[in-house]
This record gives structure tokens, sequence and C-alpha cells, in this order.
């Protein structure tokens, strides 16, 4: 049956490096629909709304979304509910994408471009599931008000909620702990429970479902501490699980660890397994236009996409085995490259990753 996939590229370099993984979906020859439409300053430029109501339409109705970036500094004037950073959040909260999953990974031809030592990072192999719908992100209340008490009453103050419930600790915690049965069997879990009530429920709720998978290590830790431990003894970690803002933190400093963010997919699946793909980092305007973007992140998304939501295992397993061949010929985007390997564009670099297949 053909599956269909909303192809969402959004701003910046999104359109540059959406190319490069749709040229290699393409290369794979598989029964699957593609169908674009504009997201985040796009949207608002064809729609008035960064996520328009025929886009979210589309990401509703496909098997998987494959998203580039959205933002542009041009949309910073916008009133918050139009820029285009609002429609990854929409999507999220209309597709009920509750579990992200980030993994860091050191290739052995990266190693060198790491910001820490070889042997801290040589073999680095982490994965951070995210808890992608709750938090102070979406926590409610929120806004703007004029202070009665505090520091400085009668002073305009601005606040947010931190909030969880237990179903939505207990569904990203089993989230965690079978992804971790499938690799070393060991889950952190990041909390604040020290200073922060939802955390201490968080860490509670946490201890309770780890008691279900006994064949799972489960150990606790402060998000500062592991913050620290990330550039201190990043391999210590296996699976990292922890909520929203934590999360978007933690996953942004880990990436750094594997020599670039231009490196590092994700997925955010909901219970249904449908899923939306995303390279990890943004989009990048100052870099726009120019063909030096790297596709790569965006090229494994894809591969995860397959592998989780279309269930096209060996395919997925084709793209990973190609970006790693690509490594070790030396082609490199500028953002990865050094002395001794060979400098190629985005678009080269789509069509090595293709060639390699």
């Amino acid at each position: 049956m053909t599956q269909k996939i909303a192809i969402l590229p959004g701003d910046g370099i999104g359109p540059e490096i959406i190319a490069e993984a749709v040229k290699v979906l393409h290369a794979l020859n598989l029964d699957l629909q593609l169908e674009t439409a504009p997201v985040g300053g796009a949207g608002y430029e064809a729609a008035g709304h960064p996520l328009p109501p025929a886009t979210l339409k589309l990401a509703q109705e496909s098997d998987a979304i494959l998203f580039g970036a959205v933002g542009d500094w041009k949309y910073d004037t916008l009133e918050r509910a139009l820029r285009p950073e609002q429609a990854i959040l929409g999507l999220r909260k209309a597709l009920g994408l509750f579990a992200n999953f980030r993994p860091a990974i050191c290739y052995e031809q990266l190693v060198n471009a790491s910001s820490l030592k070889p042997e801290l990072v040589s073999g680095l192999d982490i994965l951070i599931i995210r808890e992608l719908t709750g938090d102070i992100y979406f926590g409610q209340p929120r806004g703007r008000r004029t202070a009665e008490d505090g520091h400085f009453p009668g002073a305009e103050e601005a606040f947010d909620t931190m909030r969880y419930s237990r179903p939505e600790i207990e569904r990203i915690a089993h989230v965690a702990f079978q992804a971790a049965q499938k690799r070393s069997k060991r889950v952190t879990s990041v909390d604040k429970a020290n200073v922060l009530e939802t955390f201490q429920l968080w860490k509670d709720v946490m201890t309770e479902v780890g008691q279900q998978y006994p064949d799972v290590q489960l150990d606790h830790m402060y998000v500062d501490n592991a913050a620290m431990q990330l550039v201190r003894a990043p391999k210590r970690f296996d699976v990292v699980v922890t909520g929203n803002m934590f999360g978007d933190i933690l996953s942004d400093e880990a990436s750094m660890l594997t020599g670039s963010i231009g490196m590092l997919p994700s997925a955010s699946l909901n219970d249904k397994k449908q899923g939306l793909y995303e390279p990890s980092h943004g989009s990048a305007p100052d870099i726009a236009g120019q063909g030096i973007a790297n596709p790569l992140a965006t090229i494994l998304s894809a591969a995860m996409m397959l592998r989780f939501s279309l269930g096209h295992e060996a395919a997925a397993q084709r793209i990973e085995a190609a970006v790693q061949k690509v490594l070790a010929q030396g082609l490199r985007t500028a953002d990865i490259y050094s002395e001794g390997t060979t400098k190629v564009s985005t678009a080269q670099m789509g069509d090595a990753v293709v060639a390699a297949l």
C-alpha cells in the first residue's frame, strides 16, 4: 500500500536540506507518495499563518512528516502567534507528538570534529528521549500582568507554568525503558526534584514504572549535573529521558559532542507511531541559499522515518550505511570540514549519498 509523506521544507536552509533527503527517498524506489506544503515563515507568506489549515490537514492525513526548519529574523516583529516557530509547536500539539528521539552518535570519521578529546567521544552513542507536549512550553496559565506581590509589586511581570500529570510521565517512561531494552539497558532520568515539585512527581513516577522493567538499570540525575556529565564523561549515558525544557537544552549540548549539530536527526512520535522527522538544528537564515548547509541530519531523519513510522527497516539501514560510506570517503560539508578532507556543497553531499546507495 502506498504510504503518504508530508514534505514541509519551511524556511532558511530548510528547502535545501529537504531537497537532498527527498532525492535519497526517490533513489530507494519505495511506494511512497510525497506531497509538499508551506510551513513556518513560508506558511505565513502563503496563507497568513505559520501553520496553514491545508498544511495541518496534510500532516494529519499523512503516515509521516519530513520537516525542514522554520524561523527567520524578518518575522521577529510579528505577534507571537504568527511567528514561524509556532508551526512546530502547533504540529506537536495537534498530532499528539509526545515522544522526541534525539540520537547523539559520534561517527568514527568525525571524532576529531568534536569539541571534546577523542577518547571521550570515540564510540559515543546516546539516545535522548524528550517529553514533547507538556512542561513549561505548554503549561497554563501563562502571560503578562502587573505583579501583585513579589519583590516589585506593581511592576510588569511575565509568567509561565511548569506542569506534568502522572499519565504524561508514565507514557514517556515506558517509551524510554522499552528503547533501553533494545540498547544497553540503562536509563538515566534527568530531573530537578530537589527544587521543583513537578519533577519530584516525575522522579516518583519514573521509579514506579522502572519496577516494571527489572532488566533495565535506572538512575536519577539532577539536570545541572547531567549537563556537566555530558561534557565530562558522556559515554556513561545510554538512554536519557527528561522533560520538555531540559530535553531541549541537553539534546543541543549533546549534539556538539558529535562534531556538528548538522549530523543529528530527530523523531517525534505519537501513540499511533505517526511521526514528524526533522534535523535537530534550526533554519540558519544566515547561510540560506549558499549551498553550504549539511543535509546529513535531514537524510538520517528520513532513515528514522522509514524505521519508526513506515516499517522499512532495511531501507533505513541502507541510508545509514550510505552516510557512513560517504564520510569514510572523506566528503565533508563546511561544518564538519577539516584539513585532509574534501569540502562539498549541500547538493554534492546529497548526490554522494545517492551514489553510495
